[in-house]
C-alpha cells in the first residue's frame, strides 16, 4: 500500500514538473521607449548631471519662500491623501508577502440533532449532540508562479504609489514657486502702476497749467484726466489678482486664506546651470514616469497570474482536533481526530471566466504599455516646452529693456517740446502710455524667465529627492 501511493506521488510530481516546463511566469522587461535621437534640447547642455539632482532648498534660495516649500510639504491636503494612498498600498503589499505561508483557521462547534425513529440512527437515540474543537491548515504549492506575481503586483502597487506622493510633491513644489514669483511680479507691477499714478496726477495738473496758459486744449486736459483713470483701473485689477494669488497660495499651504509676506522680484535669481541630462534620466527622474512604469509591471504581473489560472492548483489540507458526543470526555486522547487531503485542481469548464480574465488583463496591460510611453512623450515635451520658453523670455527680457528705454527717452522729450509748444499733446500721450505698457511687460517677461526655470525643474522630476 505504501509502495502504491508513493507510486502515485512519483507519477504526480512527474506531470506537474511536465505543466510546468510549459509555463513560468515571465520576469518583467521594461519596454524601450527611449529614443535618443528625438530629445529636443538644442545648445542646453546635455550630461549625466541634470538639474534634477539639485535639491530645491539649492534651487529656491529665498528664504521665506523656502519656508512656504516646508509648509507646503507638511500641510498640504494632496500630499496627505498621498500619503494615505501609500498606507493603503502598503497593507495589500504585507498581504503579497504572506501568500507564501499556510492559511490556519480554528473552530469550535456544538450540534444537537433530534433523530427520526425511521433514520439509520434512530433506533438507538432519539437524539444526538457532538461537541467538536478542530483546526483546518491549507497550502496551496506556488508551482506557477502565482502567488509570485501576486506579490510582485503588490509590490508594483505600493511602488506606484509613492511614486504618486513624490509627483505630487515635485508638483506642489512648482506650484508654490510659480505662485511665489507672479505674486512678486505683480507686487512690481503694482508699484510702477502707483507711480504712474502719481505722475499722471502732476501731469494733469501741468495740462490745466498749460491749458489755462494757452498751450493746450480741454481735450488735452480730459484725455490725461482719462489716462490717470486707466492707471487707476489696472491698479484695482492689479490689486485684485493679488488677493486671488495669496488665496491660491494659502489653500497650496493647506490653510485658509491670508496675507501672503514675500520679499522683491529684484532679490530673486536661479544660479543652478541649465543641465536637461540624458533622456534616459526622465525614467529615473520623472515621479510620474516612475508611477506610470509600476502600473506598467502591476498589469504585467497580472497577466502571468490570469495565465496561470489555466493550470492546475496543487494543494495540501489538514484538519485536526477533538470530537466527542459527551462534554465531559472531548479533552480526552480518544476524542482526537486527523485528516490529511492533497489534491490537484484542473479547471476544465469555468463557463468562460478564465479565458476572460487573461484576455482582459492582457488588453489592460497593453493600455498600462500605452500610458507609460505617454507619460514619457509627455516628459519630453514639457522639458522641450520649458526650455524654448526660458530661452525665449531671456531674449524677450533684453528686447523689452531697449523698448522701454526708448519709450520712456520718448516721454520725456516730448513732454519737454510739449513745455515748450513745440509737440503735439496726442504724442505725449501715445508715449507715456506705450512707456506703462512696455514696463510692465519687461516685469512679465522677468516672471516668465523664472518661471520657464521652475518648469524645467519640474519637468526634469526634480524637488521630490
Amino acid at each position: 500500500m505504501k509502495f502504491l501511493y508513493k507510486h502515485k506521488f512519483i507519477v504526480l510530481s512527474v506531470v506537474v514538473v511536465s505543466l510546468q516546463s510549459c509555463f513560468v511566469a515571465k520576469d518583467y522587461e521594461q519596454p524601450d521607449i527611449v529614443n535618443q535621437n528625438n530629445f529636443r534640447t538644442d545648445s542646453i547642455p546635455q550630461d549625466s548631471l541634470t538639474m534634477a539632482n539639485v535639491s530645491w532648498r539649492e534651487m529656491f534660495t529665498d528664504p521665506v519662500l523656502q519656508e512656504y516649500i516646508e509648509e507646503g510639504l507638511t500641510n498640504n491636503i494632496d500630499i496627505r491623501v498621498a500619503l494615505q494612498q501609500i498606507l493603503y498600498a502598503e497593507a495589500y503589499l504585507k498581504q503579497g508577502k504572506a501568500g507564501y505561508f499556510p492559511s490556519l483557521t480554528g473552530n469550535a462547534t456544538f450540534t444537537h440533532q433530534e433523530l427520526s425513529s425511521n433514520s439509520q440512527f434512530g433506533g438507538f437515540f432519539s437524539s444526538l449532540d457532538q461537541y467538536e474543537i478542530s483546526g483546518n491548515l491549507s497550502w496551496e504549492a506556488d508551482i506557477w508562479g502565482k502567488i509570485r506575481s501576486q506579490k510582485r503586483a503588490f509590490e508594483a502597487s505600493y511602488l506606484q504609489s509613492v511614486a504618486a506622493h513624490q509627483a505630487v510633491k515635485t508638483k506642489l513644489i512648482s506650484n508654490i514657486a510659480s505662485t511665489y514669483y507672479q505674486l512678486l511680479s505683480l507686487d512690481e507691477q503694482r508699484k510702477v502702476t502707483e507711480e504712474t499714478i502719481e505722475n499722471r496726477k502732476n501731469s494733469l495738473e501741468t495740462t490745466k497749467a498749460l491749458k489755462d496758459a494757452g498751450n493746450v486744449t480741454e481735450v488735452g486736459v480730459k484725455q490725461t484726466e482719462a489716462q490717470l483713470y486707466t492707471a487707476q483701473a489696472i491698479l484695482i485689477d492689479t490689486n485684485n489678482q493679488i488677493r486671488l494669488l495669496e488665496n491660491t497660495m494659502s489653500i497650496l499651504l493647506g490653510k485658509e486664506p491670508e496675507d501672503i509676506n514675500r520679499t522683491s522680484l529684484a532679490q530673486q535669481s536661479i544660479d543652478t546651470e541649465l543641465k536637461t541630462g540624458v533622456p534616459a534620466q526622465l525614467l529615473r527622474n520623472r515621479p510620474d514616469v516612475i508611477q506610470a512604469e509600476y502600473g506598467l509591471v502591476n498589469a504585467f504581473e497580472m497577466t502571468n497570474v490570469a495565465r496561470a489560472n489555466f493550470y492546475p492548483s496543487l494543494t495540501l489540507t489538514a484538519t485536526g482536533g477533538l470530537q466527542s458526543l459527551d462534554l465531559g470526555e472531548l479533552f480526552d486522547t480518544n476524542s482526537l481526530f486527523a485528516t490529511i487531503v492533497g489534491g490537484l485542481t484542473q479547471p476544465i469548464f469555468q463557463k468562460r471566466k478564465i479565458r476572460t480574465q487573461y484576455e482582459a488583463s492582457q488588453a489592460q496591460q497593453e493600455q498600462a504599455r500605452l500610458r507609460f510611453r505617454q507619460a514619457f512623450l509627455t516628459a519630453t515635451k514639457e522639458v522641450a516646452d520649458a526650455l524654448y520658453n526660458y530661452e525665449a523670455a531671456t531674449e524677450k527680457i533684453e528686447v523689452k529693456e531697449k523698448e522701454y528705454n526708448a519709450y520712456d527717452t520718448a516721454t520725456n522729450y516730448s513732454e519737454e517740446l510739449l513745455d515748450n509748444g513745440l509737440a503735439n499733446y496726442l504724442e505725449v500721450l501715445t508715449a507715456r502710455e506705450n512707456a506703462l505698457n512696455s514696463r510692465l511687460n519687461l516685469i512679465n517677461a522677468r516672471y516668465t524667465q523664472l518661471n520657464s526655470m521652475v518648469n524645467l525643474y519640474e519637468a526634469l522630476g526634480g524637488g521630490w529627492q
